[in-house]
């Protein structure tokens, strides 16, 4: 349906890896959709709770530890810049990733937030 190629992990622990390649427009599609996705999933599973607040929708993004730098900005200014416009809450982890050098990039939000977040980190890895 987005024109993306996807990925999933398997399923033999908590968090599974979904890969997306493609071109940028289909990589945001797919993106969007599994947003939405995990959002009406999260809708779902509170018909039978006794919450009242939904809990916002959580990804993490896997980032080269060398751009996280670019991502943070000086001080801390571009990831403050990122989460004031788009509403989300975008945390990088400090330490890498197991066996890896890459980081955890944690967003939540709405499904809108986290797709403006991710375009924006996006735009800042490419530059």
């Amino acid at each position: 349906q987005s024109g993306a190629r996807i990925n999933i992990s398997e399923g033999n622990c908590p968090e599974r890896i979904v890969t997306i390649t493609g071109p940028t427009d289909a990589i945001f599609k797919a993106f969007a959709m599994i947003a939405y996705k995990f959002e009406e999933d999260i809708t779902n599973s509170m018909s039978n709770s006794t919450a009242t607040s939904k809990p916002p929708v959580t990804l993490r993004l896997v980032v080269p530890a060398s751009q996280c730098g670019s991502l943070i900005g000086k001080g801390g200014s571009k990831i403050k810049e990122i989460r004031e416009s788009t509403g989300a809450q975008v945390q990088v982890a400090g330490d890498m990733l197991p066996n890896s050098t890459e980081r955890a990039v944690t967003i939540s939000g709405t499904p809108d937030a986290i797709i403006q977040c991710v375009k924006q980190i996006c735009v800042v890895m490419l530059e």
